[in-house]
């Protein structure tokens, strides 16, 4: 019987103790070729994020929506004038868990935007 209530006990700690997450990955990316000096930084870092959100592992959209989401808010509050582009491009996830029940991953995307003379 202690042998068993032991066990138990040291199983819930472990679960305990990993059950809350979080991790960061991603990648760069450019989108405009910056190679000869013809152009001008006009916003450095703008940033752009969506967020899906997970019960049991249900639910919450696929990583390459939560992108577009991302991409779409970024240029939603700041649009391209003619000439314009982005460059840089920063794509970071970070992913939450909680008692691997409830979890969340946001995606944001930051970029430079450059105007070609």
């Amino acid at each position: 019987m202690k042998k068993t209530l032991r066990i138990s006990a040291a199983f819930l700690v472990m679960i305990f103790l990993n059950s809350c997450l979080a991790t960061h990955t991603g990648y760069m990316n450019s989108s405009a070729s910056l190679s000869s000096p013809n152009f001008t930084y006009v916003s450095r870092d703008i940033r752009g994020s969506a967020s899906a959100t997970y019960i049991l592992g249900i639910g919450g959209l696929a990583k390459s929506d939560l992108i577009d989401d991302a991409k779409e808010n970024m240029l939603y509050r700041n649009p391209l004038k003619p000439n314009q582009a982005i460059a840089n491009v920063t794509v970071s996830f970070k992913n939450s868990t909680i008692f691997y029940i409830y979890g969340s991953r946001t995606c944001t995307i930051t970029a430079d935007i450059v105007e070609f003379k």
